[in-house]
């Protein structure tokens, strides 16, 4: 009797692996925790690709190889390649397997890929690519803000900019720096920045770890996001854009990026 209650509980495992096999992996792949092996996977693939290991025009190998590399299932390997091909790092075709795409058709706004960009050795190049479409972006998007802004939007402006200088520790000013311009694109009332925020929402993070580490006067920084909360308060937009110009050219500074 016990054998046979072995048996059939060996057997309802077996079935409800072969219900869900993207999930399934091997006792020993502790490289991969949780649950969600593929997008683990996708993730370490993706972080390979971005850095170079595998310049655009490669053949990845097969799923054959990926499983062994990494001891997961072939419809692990699958899904993640079905993943990186949603945000286009990679195409596939039958007899031929899986390549990598040329970097300009790569989704550099989805967050994955940012988060990837931004871990790769020439980070600092990736941080000045943020930094100049921060200036492209933001001066405008201030002005805005201060001609359209709400009394609820202005709150959570003012509210952020205060964290920031209460803040007891480094993540939680970056987290609060971060609300800050993401609270003024919102404000803007421009419909197209609103989700464009939330996509460079990990790269803002990113920049913002590095520069807050190399600017040793935390307190001039503080007073610049002031000024740029009181002339949006004040319904100020040539001040508010000016504001955040001189923001933009400190931290240009930080990361070795002042345009000449």
């Amino acid at each position: 009797m016990p054998q046979d209650k072995a048996k059939k509980q060996a057997s309802r495992a077996k079935a409800q692996a072969s219900r869900d096999p993207a999930v399934v992996r091997r006792a020993d792949a502790a490289h991969f925790p949780g649950s969600s092996v593929h997008a683990s996977l996708a993730s370490e693939i993706g972080l390979r690709i971005v850095r170079g290991d595998y310049p655009p025009g490669s053949i990845l190998p097969n799923e054959a190889k990926w499983a062994e590399t990494f001891n997961v299932s072939r419809s692990a390997v699958r899904e993640a390649i079905k993943m990186l091909m949603a945000k286009s790092l990679l195409a596939s075709r039958p007899k031929i397997g899986s390549w990598v795409e040329p970097k300009e058709r790569w989704n550099l706004l989805d967050r994955d890929v940012l988060a990837w960009y931004a871990t790769a050795p020439d980070r600092e190049t990736f941080l000045r690519t943020v930094q100049e479409f921060r200036h492209i972006i933001e001066p405008q998007a201030s002005a805005f803000a201060a001609m359209r802004r709400s009394d609820e939007q202005m709150a959570e402006i003012s509210l952020a900019c205060r964290e920031m200088g209460e803040a007891a520790n480094l993540p939680e000013r970056i987290r609060a720096d971060t609300r800050f311009h993401l609270a003024i694109l919102r404000a803007s009332g421009n419909d197209l920045l609103v989700p464009l925020g939330v996509l460079i929402e990990s790269a803002l993070d990113h920049l913002f770890v590095f520069t807050t580490r190399q600017v040793s006067d935390q307190n001039r920084a503080q007073k610049l996001h002031e000024a740029i909360e009181k002339n949006i308060r004040l319904q100020r937009p040539a001040a508010a854009r000016n504001a955040v110009h001189k923001l933009l050219a400190d931290t240009d500074d930080g990361i070795g990026s002042r345009r000449r």
